[in-house]
């Protein structure tokens, strides 16, 4: 059986669909397998999980969702291996847990315990912190495969250079151009990479050499989000060479997840070894 090196988070939501969709495309272009997991969080509180005369049982429910989405997903790929797990636990637990044998891991922005609102939920965010692997972040009011090129965040550090390196492999693998954006707050040195070192940089890595790269003066996120109206795919770091220390999602990641029209990829400092 091929091993299942993308994960995509499961529960029943329209987001969810959505990343069921982008994973096993992720899945088909690596040639590697999928693996579904649902969170199932009742048995952390004091419910009943068996059948009732009102319900056919919270696990039943779950175990539901679960063959529903590999269903999808082997329709959608049919060339592809496809597994389907239910985990007892929270989302950013068990996600995480399932990221130390992953590849990268998909999800959707919105999902059933998300406030009405919001854009993303604290699993997005938790994960985008503190996976072991990249994590691919998509909405449900998103088109799935719109966009025509990768928009790849990069300022020198060691998340932006793995995000560089990603955004790269994903480009190739989809047929995609490839924008390489290096931002420069008015005022500050802290994102500084000058045009010399980030040419030779993005074209010494395989798939860098046609990439476009953008230097330009202005906040990264603004930029970021100003540049990603016909992107397919934005790729970042978690947190990058402005960021405090200590903290492990920066504010220019999370402005972005918040606010991108597009999916959106992002480096935690764990698959980095930070």
């Amino acid at each position: 059986m091929t091993e299942s090196r993308v994960v995509a988070g499961i529960d029943g939501s329209p987001a969810a669909e959505t990343a069921i969709r982008w994973a096993a495309a992720e899945a088909a272009s690596r040639g590697t397998g999928l693996r579904l997991v649902h969170a199932f969080v009742w048995p952390e509180f004091p419910v009943p999980l068996g059948p009732s005369d009102m319900a056919p049982g919270l696990r039943a429910a779950a175990d539901k969702i679960v063959r529903e989405s590999v269903e999808l997903a082997r329709k959608l790929e049919p060339g592809i291996e496809v597994a389907g797990t239910r985990e007892d636990g929270f989302p950013s637990p068990v996600l995480i847990r399932a990221s130390q044998h992953a590849d990268v891991v998909v999800i959707g922005s919105r999902g059933l315990g998300i406030a009405l609102g919001a854009l993303v939920g604290s699993t997005g965010l938790d994960l985008a912190a503190n996976a072991h692997c990249p994590v691919i972040v998509v909405r449900p009011d998103q088109p799935t495969y719109t966009g025509d090129h990768v928009l790849i965040g990069y300022d020198g550090s060691s998340p932006s250079s793995l995000a560089l390196d990603f955004g790269l492999d994903y480009a190739s693998r989809h047929g995609l151009r490839v924008r390489v954006v290096a931002a420069q707050p008015v005022h500050s040195e802290q994102h500084r990479a000058t045009r010399e070192e980030l040419d030779a940089d993005v074209r010494g890595r395989p798939g860098g050499l046609n990439a476009e790269i953008i230097h330009i003066d202005g906040h990264p996120a603004e930029q970021l989000l100003r540049l990603s109206a016909d992107a397919r795919l934005i790729v970042l770091g978690s947190r990058g060479r402005g960021g405090f220390a200590g903290m492990l999602l920066g504010s220019v990641s999370q402005t972005v997840l918040h606010h991108a029209v597009c999916p959106v990829a992002v480096i935690p400092a764990a698959a980095i070894g930070g």
